[in-house]
């Protein structure tokens, strides 16, 4: 859309917003109102109008297939339809961050006449070669950035564990969740594994029993 024409008819926007993780959506974590405050006062900055809104939570642009995301095919389904005239994000990797793929979905969306904006990095044109490579090249830096977080994470998670910190879930059998006195990144009180006098003793029975004895685990 020829975006001169937007003081004479209404510049139609839709949003589109996205967390990656289940533990983003959480309330004090949920970064989805920071996007769509972003994207309304850039929305108004441009005198657009918002009339469609989609968020996705708890969704990897990183791990799942555009064909697989409930709420973007829907916006394709609304952009073949010219229902609205913009698709606007905070950040361009909110469409995704598969550079086998996300280049070619914001493309997609250029050719059926819908201009993509990012109230970070602008407008995505196409308009020559190097358009196309730019493009490409954003992606991939956001796909080599999925896969070094993922890295990150699951190295300082095998530190933790090695580190006799417990991380969460099911308490192991033997064992009991107390706080100690740490503090995580937000200086909120995390528990800590110690032994529990009863169980541990059963543990240490039944080790006894195996490594001692013999027994079979349908014997114990």
């Amino acid at each position: 859309m020829n975006l001169t024409k937007a003081k004479e008819t209404k510049t139609r926007v839709c949003c589109l917003y996205r967390v990656s993780t289940k533990g983003q959506v959480d309330k004090a974590e949920n970064d989805i109102p920071m996007q769509k405050k972003a994207c309304h006062e850039f929305a108004e900055s441009k005198g657009w109008t918002i009339i469609k809104e989609h968020a996705e939570l708890g969704v990897s642009g990183f791990k799942v297939a555009a064909a697989d995301r409930d709420e973007l095919q829907e916006i394709k389904r609304e952009a073949e339809k010219q229902e609205f005239d913009i698709l606007l994000v905070f950040m361009f990797d909110r469409l995704g961050r598969k550079d086998n793929e996300t280049p070619f979905v914001l493309k997609w969306f250029v050719e059926q006449g819908i201009s993509v904006w990012s109230t970070v990095e602008g407008e995505q044109r196409f308009d020559s070669n190097v358009d196309d490579l730019l493009n490409y090249i954003r992606f991939w830096q956001a796909s080599s950035e999925s896969q070094k977080t993922s890295v990150r994470i699951k190295t300082r998670m095998k530190q933790i564990v090695e580190d006799g910190h417990y991380m969460g879930g099911t308490v192991p059998f033997g064992y009991r969740a107390v706080y100690k006195g740490r503090m995580n990144k937000k200086g909120r009180p995390v528990k800590d594994l110690e032994i529990d006098p009863r169980e541990g003793e059963i543990v240490r029975e039944i080790f006894f029993k195996v490594a001692r004895e013999g027994y079979s685990a349908h014997g114990i």
